[in-house]
């Protein structure tokens, strides 16, 4: 007969039963360990914090399930080597603790994904209310800088009425349409006439800030649904994954305590 390979055969269960179980308890403590990092400090009440929060939970959140699911493998390892003891008491089997974690993992991360969206509606509505509150505030600026150029234009042109060779020589050098000249001596006229190409001014940047608003509004809600469609897609997926495995798991081992 041959000699057992120590490579292979029985004696490789023990040692890969250890390694998996090793290395699914460092990526599990690793993750609760970052996970407890990003909730400090912690700021409940501000959505975008939470938002932030929600967001690196759900992108961090396959490390812990790929812990859970090498430790359980190297427990099942481990109990076909035949080196793991069966437990007299539930509480006490660390796979029951691992389904436990796992159950409970799934049941926040579902907790997560209402909490985002609701968030991304929240902080995308303040978004749209800033962006409103902006455009209202340049439209504000927008007629009393029109205003007071009106008032400046009335002025000049009523001391350049008064003197001739002045006049003539603003429309000369293209400071002044040739236009003008008309409204000499006619006030109201004048008035017409600026406040129309105030109105003119006025019309076209209003449509300016419109069109930015616009796009400013469609940028708000395009980055809101994508950020609701990634992190809800991802964190129910992961939490259905982290339910299967720890209810399934948890089915199992009260099946067979019985």
């Amino acid at each position: 007969m041959t000699a057992d390979n120590p490579m292979t055969g029985p004696a490789a269960s023990p040692l890969a039963a250890i390694s998996l179980k090793i290395v699914g308890l460092v990526a599990i403590i690793s993750a609760i360990i970052d996970y407890f990092v990003l909730l400090l400090p912690p700021d409940f009440l501000n959505p975008q914090w939470l938002l932030g929060l929600t967001t690196q939970l759900v992108d961090r959140g396959i490390v812990p399930l790929v812990g859970i699911a090498l430790l359980l493998t190297g427990l099942w390892v481990e109990r076909m080597a035949g080196s793991g003891g069966r437990r007299s008491n539930l509480l006490l089997d660390l796979r029951f603790l691992v389904c436990s974690l796992s159950s409970l993992l799934g049941i926040i991360f579902l907790i997560i994904v209402v909490t985002h969206v609701f968030n991304v509606r929240t902080t995308s509505q303040e978004a749209l209310a800033q962006v409103s509150r902006e455009a209202g505030e340049a439209t504000s600026q927008l007629e009393q800088r029109l205003a007071g150029e009106l008032s400046q234009q009335r002025d000049q042109l009523n001391l350049l009425f008064q003197d001739d060779e002045l006049l003539q020589q603003a429309i000369q050098t293209g400071q002044l349409p040739e236009e003008v000249r008309q409204f000499q001596g006619n006030p109201e006229a004048l008035d017409q006439f600026l406040n129309q190409r105030a109105q003119e001014a006025q019309q076209r940047i209003q449509t300016e800030i419109g069109t930015r608003r616009e796009a400013a509004d469609q940028q708000v809600r395009r980055e809101a649904t994508k950020s609701a469609i990634r992190v809800a897609t991802g964190g129910l997926l992961l939490a259905i994954g982290y339910v299967v495995i720890g209810w399934t798991g948890l089915r199992r081992l009260m099946s067979a305590s019985r």
